[in-house]
């Protein structure tokens, strides 16, 4: 698999579909997210023991391989980020910028899913 997108810039690896390998891929561009990963690992952990279904750690696990996969490409790490802007910048939920970025925001969500 390459790691050029359309527009010419090297990006890192994607990451193997592994926890630890996603844990590392996550420390090296973008540590300062590595608390909220373990955070969310740890309520994942306690719903798969609550509910002895291992479906909640699978979700985890491909929810971080997304956030990586948004992380490492810039295209859509800025996509992220203006959604999210425009998101915090609304005063409510029926403001059509509203509607608008977080349909942007599942968009990115989606493809960077996808993707891993």
């Amino acid at each position: 698999m390459s790691t050029q997108p359309d527009h010419g810039t090297e990006l890192d690896p994607r990451a193997e579909h592994t926890p630890d390998a996603v844990r590392v891929a996550l420390a090296r561009i973008a540590p300062h997210r590595l608390d909220e990963m373990e955070k969310h690992k740890e309520e994942a952990l306690a719903a798969a023991i609550r509910t002895n279904r291992i479906g909640h750690l699978q979700h985890w696990l491909t929810h971080w391989a997304a956030q990586v996969e948004i992380e490492r490409r810039p295209d859509l790490s800025a996509r992220r980020s203006r959604a999210l802007a425009t998101i915090h910048g609304t005063t409510s939920k029926g403001d059509p910028a509203f509607r608008s970025a977080m349909d942007e925001l599942r968009a990115v969500e989606h493809m960077a899913t996808q993707a891993v």
